[in-house]
């Protein structure tokens, strides 16, 4: 049996009447944003801030987001958005996202981030430092 997977990192975020659509419902976007949220939450669990990440001499620049609507999320609904690394490659990692309310999964986002050194914004392997902060959340291999 495999273990549940251990999030980054669960943010609580409340929806506010101007990130929802004339149908009553949060406008599609705003789950990027919410998402994008949820991972500088993630950095500040890791690394204490943003800027203490970006102090090892490297960032994350999203390269590709997937989006799976569950069930719609309305005006003042409590959310959690959970973060969980799904996969850490050389120059890239894939982070999912889960968003819910009241344990109800509403939103499902995959994010491909590509590391880059932040001066030049060109890809770069991150060091191993950072390697094994975020190797500590990759999800067991099944046997």
């Amino acid at each position: 049996m495999t273990e549940p997977r251990k999030p980054i990192v669960e943010m609580p975020l409340r929806v506010r009447y101007h990130e929802c659509d004339g149908q009553g419902i949060v406008f599609n976007a705003h789950y990027l944003a919410y998402v994008d949220m949820a991972m500088f939450e993630a950095e500040k669990a890791l690394f204490g801030s943003h800027q203490e990440a970006l102090a090892h001499g490297v960032d994350v620049v999203v390269a590709e987001s997937n989006l799976r609507y569950r069930a719609p999320c309305r005006y003042d609904d409590e959310l959690v958005v959970a973060v969980y690394l799904n996969h850490l490659g050389t120059t890239s990692l894939i982070v999912d996202f889960e968003i819910t309310r009241d344990g109800h999964l509403c939103a499902e986002v995959k994010t491909r981030y590509v590391f880059v050194d932040p001066a030049t914004l060109t890809k770069a392997a991150p060091p191993a430092t950072v390697r094994e902060t975020y190797a500590a959340f990759q999800p067991a291999q099944a046997d």
